[in-house]
């Protein structure tokens, strides 16, 4: 098997829930060694149920692949002088620790880390940062979704404001973490040095209120919720059909005609009312009308595949469980579903270097003498700090 592309890297993940946790799995897909430290109690997303194994909860193993767990009281002296020499030795730490709690460590500002150790890249995860109005406020997803606006935007019309339904702040964070993190290793193959990357949920939130922040901004309107349709394009909304619900996107005119050739209604294309998308938006309802009647004659799934074939996009509406058997899904290897590990899959294909499965989710604490051991620790030492209590008790 040739070498993944981050090969030979080495990355500290000290952070836990979702964002950091989520962006050092991306980096471990792409083969660096990353060592997930959790305290005594554990990453508390091991006990996020309904689904709990021996491994942890169902959302910690979506989060914790490729990556070998280790245990260490930090609030021990002992065991925060092993966190020391861990990050002596890596290129990258990802952390989302509190302030406070850098600061009980004798790290008054966060970017004293690098300047202790000038080549690590430091990929700080935080809610709103560690200054302003809201600095050091914890943030968690579904709150940050509501401050920041995104979910003003999300819901029916008619309804009120809707928690969207993945934790879609934490996982833009994490990629942008991981694109931030990738961004300042390149940079320090120039340089030679490392430099801290200051990620917030609140700043990720606000990047991707789009179109509605543009939208504001030029137009000075407060958007509104519009349900499952598209503020500045239509047709591009839910339909019903003789046998389930279809989503149409319709982007351009071309595809508009295509449409409304395949419902054998091209007419409807050349409709004043209709012609342009400008049009089209200005008499969004009538229009929605018209091909909930058309599309009320049709079978779904058979017309979304016809659509598709003809270049206007279309699918039906699927349920998890239906993804997960999908023949697509399947194709593309986004399901991974083994005796010892199951999850989706690696989204990024390489040519020649591909992502894979290194190794399942770690028990808690589960290789802290090997990477102690690996990291230069003898026996003595090691049994030393176990009686101390840097792991929390005995590994």
């Amino acid at each position: 098997m040739t070498d993944s592309c981050l090969s030979g890297l080495r990355v500290i993940d000290a952070s836990r829930v979702l964002a950091g946790p989520y962006c050092a799995q991306i980096l471990g897909d792409q083969g660096a060694e990353v060592i997930k430290i959790e305290s005594p109690d554990g990453d508390e997303t091991r006990h996020f149920g309904p689904v709990v194994t021996e491994g942890g909860a169902a959302y910690f193993q979506a989060l914790n692949r490729n990556k070998r767990g280790i245990v260490l009281d930090m609030g021990r002296p002992e065991a925060l002088e092993v966190f020391w020499e861990l990050l002596a030795g890596a290129d990258v730490l990802i952390e989302n620790f509190k302030a406070s709690t850098l600061r009980s460590w004798g790290i008054e500002k966060p970017a004293q880390i690098t300047s202790r150790f000038p080549h690590l890249v430091h990929c700080r995860i935080t809610g709103f940062g560690d200054d302003g109005p809201l600095g050091g406020v914890p943030g968690y997803d579904a709150a940050v979704q509501a401050i920041s606006g995104l979910m003003s935007v999300n819901g029916e019309a008619t309804g009120g404001p809707v928690r969207m339904g993945v934790p879609i702040v934490d996982l833009a964070t994490g990629m942008q973490a991981a694109i931030a993190v990738l961004s300042a290793l390149r940079e320090r193959d120039r340089s030679g040095r490392g430099q801290m990357c200051d990620l917030a949920l609140y700043d990720c939130a606000i990047a991707i209120a789009h179109p509605h922040l543009p939208n504001y901004l030029w137009s000075g309107k407060e958007p509104a919720r519009t349900g499952n349709s598209h503020p500045n394009i239509t047709p591009y909304d839910a339909f019903d059909t003789a046998t389930c619900q279809i989503y149409i996107a319709v982007g351009n005119d071309r595809q508009f005609a295509t449409l409304c050739a395949r419902l054998d209604s091209p007419a409807l294309a050349t409709d004043p009312r209709f012609r342009g998308n400008v049009d089209r938006i200005a008499h969004r309802e009538e229009l929605k009308a018209e091909l909930n009647e058309l599309l009320r004659k049709h079978d779904g799934h058979e017309l979304a595949d016809r659509l598709q074939l003809a270049g206007v996009p279309a699918a039906p509406i699927l349920g998890i469980a239906e993804v997960a058997k999908d023949a697509h899904a399947l194709h593309r290897d986004m399901v991974i579903d083994r005796d010892d590990y199951h999850g989706s899959g690696f989204p990024i294909k390489f040519s020649r270097t591909p992502s894979r499965l290194r190794m399942r989710p770690p028990k808690h604490g589960e290789h802290t003498r090997e990477v102690l051991r690996q990291t230069g620790f003898d026996s003595s030492r090691i049994q030393a700090l176990d009686e101390s209590g840097a792991f929390g008790r005995a590994r």
